[in-house]
């Protein structure tokens, strides 16, 4: 069992950066796979950006690649998501997500992480 908390969020100009912060607890966390899912309003949630147990396979949907980061530090059981160059289009609720069986190489849906947080709210204005 893996519990996630997501912290960071806020409201920010276009153009602008933010870091979300995601505290696991659970064993062996160093073995999950983790991930960041948005869910804009009235939109399904989709895939942001995920990295193996490993660490060297990092998958990015289209849309962020090259403006957003994902990182691990299994010492501190924290995720992070670097969020630059933000767009209005990025405002959504950002959720970050765990699951032991994902091994990357490809973009994955929601339905495939097992584990998640509450949110938390990001707001890009124009």
């Amino acid at each position: 069992q893996v519990q996630l908390v997501e912290s960071g969020g806020g409201a920010v100009p276009a153009g602008g950066s933010l870091r979300l912060s995601c505290a696991a607890s659970g064993h062996s966390f160093s073995s999950y796979a983790v991930g960041w899912f948005r869910q804009a309003p009235g939109k399904e949630r989709e895939f942001v950006a995920a990295l193996t147990w490993s660490t060297s396979n990092a998958d990015y949907a289209d849309s962020v690649k090259g403006r957003f980061i994902i990182s691990r530090d299994d010492a501190k059981n924290a995720v992070y998501l670097q969020m630059n160059s933000l767009k209005p289009e990025d405002t959504a609720v950002y959720y970050c997500a765990a699951d032991y069986g994902y091994r990357g190489g490809y973009l994955p849906d929601a339905v495939e992480f097992a584990y998640w947080g509450q949110g938390t709210q990001v707001t890009v204005s124009s």
